[in-house]
């Protein structure tokens, strides 16, 4: 007789994938991610015992619960198929303790892509939920809500209602804090360098740069200096001292792991990291592929490994050898180190399969899908291929107490760049002439140039990622809302696309640098990180890494409590007058934001949004399209020329006109369906879905 199994996932759309490859049998429920959690209402931590979790079911869960509950004691098994990380692994033990399963059941699988044979083996490798891994959520939950509904009332009663604070992202708006600061503070510097054109005998012309005088790297500060440097050696004599040539080669860089994906998404797709990471775990999750039917495209998304499965490996060798030559793939499997501290617990993003190219599925997926996913597969494939090779050309020649060098470098063999360019270019387009040590060689030309020291740059998503893992703070799968969280919260904007502190944010930090000292550290930020992974590995118990914060921590907040003083936060001026009453209007920071408010409240109440211009232009004035808030704090767009222009929409408008009936064209974007263009005229249904 058959077994009854009923496998429960997270997701909807992680059900569906499995329905489609698991026969009779089988049954498949999604729990739609955490049923169980703190309250929102209050601390849900018992501190007086020992840090115990209060967990509840979660609003709008019962039923999904319910549901589930009588499933399971319709099956003769149940399998809990959650996301292999910390928090499937916690979602999976609520799941059995509010069904009920025994403690040490069989009843965990995981699988690192959704796919027919990854799902069948896990099946077959079935295992207890692991409780090590739980409590190292647990850990962080629980570290993460002690200090957020904590600190948070301090800043309402010293700053103002609404702030909040958090473990993590306090840290993360303090670095960008501090660059602005660097940037204010940073006073530039000048200094010169030296080109010089050279030519031999046969009168054939290279570049050189002088990179040392009197034995010492070059540094030339002033004009004067330049100026006695180059009347100390433009007569002399210049003699070739060594020429070395080289095959250089340039190794492929590793497949991505989360991080790295959302730092590359970021630069060449031009995703912020949220957007990234929704469209990834879509990839992840499973799409409809014709006549192959759903299935999961790429292996888990949320992963700190380098690591590549040897049966991957190999089958991306032959796929390389077939498509671009024997040559391209090398003899033995590139491998790659993981960065010191990561988990590797999974490996790392890749093709579910080699042969599904991007350009065989594209009809299948939408443009954000295709575009990320060409960008994950040609990673990869780039990864397993041979590395570029460089006949490079290195000269140099002194004259007098000067050195000069000459640099030059072409590419021989392209290897992994075939397929996939890095940012740096490695040719140097400088042809060296047959040189020989001792030949003399005339100046021709010189060519100084001023330059001065540039502040540091802001924080851009992929340099402010790349940052975060390279400080340990959080993890990968927390990057995306942990930035998201900080712009809501108006600690930071994003201008330009980089990150700029507000006042609020500096306001906020500075107080909690102040006298939470410990907490606002990147070193004890990644201190914890590394305990959560000793708790992970069984090395620590959980709660005594709670009781070792929380000592210090509910002694610093109380002596804060009582002497910190309460924050005003000045208003700036608008440049402007209330058209109502005539008297100043001021900036003021709200729920949704900043607004304009008029300074003679509360006897008058005049408001104003502050637009912001999305570089679009209204498709029937040609005004600037900008972007509003409505009362409830949600996102819309008109024209700037409104009254006059009644141009209005939910949606961005593109700036375009419907071809049918003339309306405006709009980007419309959802959970369910796939990214469109539209008109936004609800009697016209032309649409233009938004492919690449």
């Amino acid at each position: 007789m058959a077994v009854n199994t009923l496998v429960i996932v997270e997701s909807a759309a992680k059900a569906k994938t499995l329905g489609k490859f698991l026969g009779k049998g089988y049954k498949i429920k999604a729990s739609v991610g955490h049923v169980r959690d703190l309250p929102k209402s209050k601390l849900g931590i018992d501190v007086d015992n020992d840090f115990e979790p209060q967990y509840i079911t979660i609003r709008g869960k019962g039923d999904i619960l319910k549901e589930i509950k009588e499933e399971s004691q319709k099956a003769d098994r149940v399998l809990l198929a959650t996301d292999p990380d910390r928090e499937g692994e916690a979602i999976a033990w609520h799941l059995q303790n509010a069904i009920k399963i025994p403690a040490g059941s069989k009843c965990r699988i995981e699988f690192n892509e959704i796919t027919k044979e990854a799902v069948t083996a896990a099946i077959k490798k079935s295992r207890a939920v692991d409780i090590s891994r739980v409590n190292a959520q647990q850990a962080r939950r629980v570290l993460d809500r002690l200090v957020g509904y904590k600190l948070s009332p301090l800043l309402w009663a010293k700053v103002r209602k609404g702030l909040s604070a958090g473990r993590v992202q306090s840290v993360v708006v303090r670095l960008i804090c501090e660059r602005e600061n660097e940037i204010r503070n940073f006073i530039p510097q000048e200094y010169w360098t030296i080109d010089v054109l050279l030519q031999n005998k046969e009168k054939q012309e290279f570049m050189a740069k002088l990179i040392s005088w009197n034995e010492q790297k070059i540094e030339i500060s002033n004009e004067a200096q330049k100026d006695e440097i180059i009347n100390s050696f433009r007569k002399l004599p210049l003699v070739v001292n060594k020429v070395e040539k080289k095959e250089k080669r340039k190794f492929a860089p590793p497949p991505f792991i989360t991080s790295t994906m959302q730092q590359e998404a970021a630069k060449r797709l031009n995703f912020f990291s949220k957007r990234t990471m929704k469209v990834a775990q879509e990839l992840y999750e499973g799409l409809e592929i014709g006549k192959e039917g759903t299935v999961g495209l790429i292996t888990y998304l949320r992963t700190d490994s380098t690591r590549i499965a040897s049966i991957a490996q190999l089958e991306a060798l032959s796929f390389i050898a077939a498509e671009y030559g024997k040559q391209y793939a090398p003899d033995i499997p590139n491998e790659y180190k993981s960065r010191k501290g990561a988990q590797d617990a999974h490996e790392a993003i890749r093709p579910s399969s080699i042969n599904r190219t991007p350009e065989s599925i594209k009809a299948f997926l939408t443009r954000d899908q295709y575009r990320l996913y060409q960008l994950i597969w040609t990673r990869f494939v780039a990864s397993q291929m041979s590395p570029a090779v460089y006949d490079t050309i290195t000269a140099e020649f002194t004259a007098g107490d000067g050195i000069f060098r000459a640099n030059s470098s072409k590419m021989k063999f392209p290897g992994y760049k075939k397929i996939y360019t890095d940012n740096e270019e490695e040719e140097i387009k400088n042809p060296i002439p047959n040189l020989k040590k001792g030949e003399k060689i005339s100046f021709k030309d010189i060519k100084p140039e001023q330059h001065f020291t540039q502040a540091p740059p802001r924080f851009s998503e992929a340099s402010l990622v790349k940052l975060l893992e390279e400080k340990n703070i959080g993890r990968p799968s927390t990057y995306a809302p942990i930035i998201d969280t900080i712009l809501k919260r108006n600690y930071v904007e994003r201008q330009t696309k980089q990150f700029v502190p507000t006042e609020l944010g500096f306001i906020v930090i500075d107080l909690l640098t102040d006298n939470f000292a410990d907490i606002l550290e990147v070193e004890f930020t990644a201190r914890m990180e590394e305990e959560l992974d000793q708790v992970e590995e069984g090395e620590r118990e959980w709660k005594k890494v709670i009781r070792d914060f929380y000592q210090p921590f509910s002694s610093d907040l109380e002596k804060a409590m009582t002497m910190i003083e309460k924050i005003e936060i000045k208003d700036e001026e608008a440049g402007k007058d209330c058209p109502k009453c005539k008297q100043p209007m001021l900036i003021k920071h709200g729920r949704f934001g900043k607004f304009m408010a008029c300074s003679g409240f509360p006897d008058c109440r005049h408001t104003e949004s502050i637009n912001e211009d999305v570089g679009v232009k209204c498709p029937f004035c040609g005004g600037s399209i900008v972007a509003l808030r409505s009362k409830k704090g949600r996102r819309f767009y008109g024209c700037s020329n409104y009254p006059e222009c009644k141009m209005r929409s939910w949606n961005k408008p593109t700036g375009d006109k419907c071809p049918h009936c003339g309306d405006a064209m709009v980007e419309k974007s959802s959970k369910s369906k796939a990214d469109e263009i539209v008109c936004q005229n609800p009697e016209c249904k032309y649409k233009l879905e938004m492919r690449a």
